[in-house]
């Protein structure tokens, strides 16, 4: 089987400009997400899908392909799954369709490492049509209707942390990695469906990078991982 990476990374950013570009521990934030997928075995190619020529030109060097993004699908309202789309087309047209696709976004640089291939496998073993990453969260979850708070959880018999089952706890998408045949995603449009299988991710890497702050903090907290 065939896999295939893509990276969407417009050039616009209105939190933060040339976020995908901006320093992250030392180097480009989407060389991070590069690196992650040319590090994996059995990812084939990496692509990375853009309407910025700087970033085209970093991405280039650090190992990725581009797709030339056209203006219309890099607006603040255009999709990830418009993106994906193009880049089937263009890979169509190329006649190097994958039969695997793995959706990285670059705002998520922080990755257990070898997870990808990991991943991978475990997408093939069990024939899943979609898979994405999870992360763990011991948060109590609540909704409002009207005027009023509805807990999602027993509070008159709160769990402390420590003493959660495992039937207790919530996860996230973290936004990190996502899995899918090009076979489901030509059929539904969207990178999620089917049969859905899923990896989880230590809490730890279920944050992304949206403000300038998030930039510190992921940088502390990536510092104080390797120690």
């Amino acid at each position: 089987m065939s896999v295939f990476c893509i990276i969407p990374a417009r050039g616009g950013s209105k939190g933060v400009p040339q976020k995908n570009i901006r320093s992250f521990l030392g180097r480009p934030l989407i060389e991070h997400s590069i690196a992650y997928a040319r590090s994996a075995d059995q990812v084939d190619r990496v692509f990375v899908s853009t309407d910025d020529d700087q970033i085209a030109d970093i991405s280039s060097r650090a190992g990725a392909d581009i797709i030339v993004r056209p203006a219309e699908l890099s607006g603040d309202t255009a999709s990830t799954e418009s993106a994906i789309s193009h880049a089937i087309k263009e890979w169509q047209g190329a006649n190097i369709t994958p039969d695997i696709i793995v959706l990285l976004q670059a705002t998520s640089p922080l990755r257990p490492e070898g997870s990808l291939d990991t991943a991978l496998k475990h997408f093939v073993q069990e024939d899943f049509d979609s898979l994405l990453s999870i992360s763990p969260t011991h948060r109590f979850f609540w909704q409002v209707k009207g005027r009023e708070a509805e807990a999602m959880y027993d509070y008159m018999h709160r769990p402390r942390r420590q003493d959660m089952k495992e039937s207790d706890k919530r996860f996230i998408e973290n936004g990190s990695v996502y899995i899918f045949t090009t076979d489901h995603f030509k059929k539904t449009g969207n990178r999620l469906g089917g049969k859905i299988g899923y990896t989880i991710f230590p809490e730890d890497y279920s944050l992304e990078i949206d403000s300038l702050h998030d930039f510190k903090l992921l940088e502390e907290l990536a510092t104080k991982m390797k120690q």
